[in-house]
């Protein structure tokens, strides 16, 4: 048979004496130091699994705590628009009373006024009217006393009506 299929019983022996050599080496100064190595890197993959779902938990409380806020927020702001427009409406109400007073004081005053120099016009109107009147009576009866005999005549009617106490 062909030596490279079947091995001699010396390379056999001499094969499996290097193995366990090497066998005892690995385990006497190799074995525990690559198990501590692997139990570490074990042990800080746990770890980095831990802190990540840790830290998703976390982001999920963040989140739902930002949504809460943002909702609160939309809340307020929605109150605060409300009284705005409430506190608007109030003021352009009590600006519209107020204009529409302050117009009837106006309109009020500018009557009272108006009635005011009518007065005076109707007097100054009256004050003329009269003297006018006066005018043309002392025209009249200058025209129609000229004579001193109409004069006395009506002198005399008058003393007649008049009664002496």
């Amino acid at each position: 048979m062909n030596p490279l299929v079947t091995p001699d019983l010396g390379l056999v022996v001499w094969t499996s004496v290097a193995f366990l050599i090497l066998f005892f080496i690995l385990a006497k100064f190799a074995w525990k130091p690559i198990m501590a190595a692997i139990d570490e890197r074990e042990r800080s993959i746990e770890d980095a699994l831990l802190k990540a779902e840790a830290a998703k938990e976390e982001m999920t409380r963040l989140t739902a705590e930002n949504d809460t806020l943002l909702k609160q927020a939309r809340a307020e702001r929605d109150l605060i628009l409300r009284e705005a427009k409430h506190l608007k409406d109030q003021i352009v109400s009590e600006a519209k009373e107020s204009a529409l007073r302050e117009g009837n004081k106006m309109i009020e005053k500018a009557r009272m006024e108006i009635d005011s120099q009518k007065a005076i016009a109707m007097a100054e109107v009256k004050g003329l009217v009269a003297e006018l009147s006066i005018e043309i009576a002392e025209k009249v009866l200058r025209k129609q006393f000229e004579k001193a005999d109409k004069q006395d005549e009506l002198v005399a009617d008058l003393l007649k009506d008049v009664k002496l106490n």
